[in-house]
């Protein structure tokens, strides 16, 4: 018997028996939180997991097999031209307008597939926080100068923040191959233009699927999103016909399952949910029917979903806890981070940056959430801390990102962008 693991058994199991004796159960501040928790899991099951989590997974499967580690070392590697990688990385928000979470199954495709730390970690900023919708609705609602603010601070943080990294970690090593990734069979050979196709019309359907309704009618976002099941549907069977085409997904599943989409589309037109839930079976059907090259493409989506879902869920649970769903309570009451980011002193920057990484922010929510806070004596450089830091990091952000890259480079990560965010608070509350 091996008596040191016998004992750390023992002290779990004590740990357990303690932690629930004591559990304060029937005290408000904690039953609130709890069932502050449970609806934050809620929400974030019904609205992101579905829409947008899936979508991502797909995308970050298909560029693991499609997408050759040359090609991603050529243009995304420590020695690839910084001034094109850079580039394409702080702008690709303008094009994906995810969450922080959705973006991560983005990151770790390209991370995986050989892209220097520097390049990665700008476009894993960028991805949430270079939100043209976002933006603008911020600057609708809380003012033109911060919304040119956080447009332009979210893109030089990108880049600054991949640059730091990648002088940081200069001499790191790379990563290491996992044991549970899994294995190509073998690509089959088809054109670039091919792969454009396929992951515009992927990057389409996840945008257009998660196009929010505009706070007021009319205008272009209005018009989109009049039609946005239409463009969602367009662009699934843009991508059945791409993947029969190309990527060797089988032809009678593909087509079959198509109609009966395009069925449960007309019988369900409103609960969207239905025939995006029946496109993804029948994908995922299609895929695993198909050539070996389809296969590896459902087996490294499926490794992004096992991997990274547990993360976020257990990272949401324990972010509604200690802050609360939006409008919510949880264990930090919501009235100590009112009185925290009041003026314009270190300090008040500071704890925004912080309470904003740790907080979980769905695409555009931060900005009723700010506006409240606004309302009730936050200051304005505090407001920009939170905005540059809030919707690029959350906790269940940093638990997948551990994940990918590891310790060290996660607290580099994360402690880059809430100093540069404290800081850019700051200057911007001196000036305006």
């Amino acid at each position: 018997m091996d008596l040191k693991k016998e004992i750390k058994i023992l002290g779990i199991i004590v740990s357990t028996i303690m932690v629930c004796w004591f559990m304060p159960i029937g005290i408000d501040w904690f039953d609130k939180a709890v069932l502050g928790a449970l609806q934050l899991v809620k929400w974030y099951a019904r609205e992101h997991v579905l829409f947008c989590l899936l979508p991502a997974f797909f995308i970050a499967g298909g560029i693991s097999t499609f997408i050759s580690k040359a090609a991603v070392i050529k243009y995304f590697g420590a020695k690839a031209n910084k001034f094109i990688a850079y580039s394409v990385a702080s702008l690709s928000g303008v094009i994906l307008a995810v969450c922080s979470c959705t973006v991560l199954p983005l990151f770790a495709g390209i991370y995986k597939r050989g892209a220097g730390i520097g390049p990665a970690t700008a476009f894993l900023y960028s991805g949430p926080a270079v939100n043209v919708m976002a933006i603008i609705l911020t600057a609708r609602i809380l003012g033109y100068e911060l919304g040119v603010a956080r447009a332009v601070g979210a893109i030089v943080f990108s880049v600054v923040i991949g640059l730091c990294m990648q002088f940081i970690f200069r001499h790191d090593k790379g990563l290491e191959t996992e044991a549970d990734m899994p294995e190509l069979s073998g690509a089959m050979p088809h054109p670039v233009y091919a792969d454009i196709i396929l992951f515009g019309l992927l990057v389409g359907l996840l945008v257009f699927a998660n196009w929010a309704k505009p706070e007021t009618p009319g205008g272009v976002w209005g018009a989109v999103f009049a039609v946005k099941w239409y463009l969602v549907a367009a662009a699934f069977i843009g991508t059945c016909l791409a993947g029969i085409k190309y990527f060797g997904l089988n032809k009678l599943v593909t087509i079959s399952g198509m109609g009966l989409v395009m069925v449960l589309a007309v019988f369900f037109h409103n609960t969207p949910q239905v025939p995006f839930i029946a496109g993804i079976i029948i994908f995922s059907l299609a895929s695993g029917r198909g050539s070996a090259e389809a296969r590896d493409w459902l087996d490294w989506s499926w490794y992004y979903g096992k991997t990274i879902l547990p993360l976020l869920f257990g990272g949401v649970l324990l972010a509604g806890f200690l802050l609360g769903p939006p409008g919510g309570q949880g264990v930090v009451p919501q009235h100590w981070i009112s009185g925290a980011v009041g003026g314009n002193s270190l300090q008040s920057n500071f704890f925004a940056s912080v309470a904003g990484a740790f907080m979980y922010f769905a695409t555009l929510t931060e900005v009723p959430i700010l506006q409240g806070l606004i309302n009730n004596g936050m200051g304005k450089g505090p407001a920009l801390a939170l905005l540059l830091a809030g919707p690029a990091l959350s906790l269940p952000n940093m638990l997948v990102i551990r994940k990918v890259m590891g310790t060290k480079k996660t607290v580099a990560y994360v402690s880059l962008v809430i100093i540069l965010a404290t800081f850019s608070g700051i200057i911007y509350g001196a000036l305006f």
